[in-house]
């Protein structure tokens, strides 16, 4: 009979952002994980399956590698979300406002009958909300540029700190094969 090559396993699943699953796979293969299969999740998310041999030469430093990638990412998401998190709160909070005198502009119009400094005034303010409705925009373009060129330099150095333990974790899995 012939003598077959048993490998024990490990497995592992993970849910990433479809946008971010191109960096996760390139992150797991790089601490010696395959990945067997992908499949669509919930909210715009994708699960990845991963596989790798449990007698891994190195694997106590190839998991701490990958506990510190997984952090980096975290931070990298967190460096991501702040670029427009300010930008979207000032933006409700001010497009509510003008909303409001909008709504103030229709309630004069409409609640003050046969008077026409009340029918000027609700019309002048309603073109104002309209007007603070339009420029929400602006302002909101414009808090995202300036705090984008705040956290940029920020980003590039984690994506380099990535990269730097992504190119650790695969020296060490080519150590093992030498």
């Amino acid at each position: 009979m012939q003598e077959k090559d048993f490998i024990s396993y490990e497995y592992k699943t993970v849910t990433v952002k479809a946008k971010d699953q191109a960096r996760a796979m390139d992150m797991y293969e790089a601490f010696g994980w395959e990945i067997t299969s992908t499949s669509a999740s919930v909210l715009d998310g994708v699960t990845l399956s991963l596989k790798r041999d449990r007698k891994q030469m190195h694997k106590q430093e190839l998991n701490k590698l990958e506990r510190r990638a997984e952090e980096t990412c975290a931070t990298l998401e967190g460096l991501q979300r702040a670029k427009t998190l300010s930008a979207e709160i000032f933006a409700y909070i001010f497009g509510i406002c003008a909303a409001l005198v909008l709504g103030g502009g229709m309630c004069l119009v409409m609640l003050v009958e046969n008077s026409i400094p009340a029918l000027i005034g609700g019309i002048a303010l309603g073109i104002l909300g309209i007007v603070l409705c339009g420029l929400n925009y602006k302002f909101y373009k414009n808090i995202v540029a300036k705090k984008t060129k705040q956290v940029l330099p920020a980003i590039d150095d984690t994506e380099e700190k990535l990269s730097n333990l992504l190119e650790e974790g695969n020296e060490l899995l080519c150590t093992e094969t030498i």
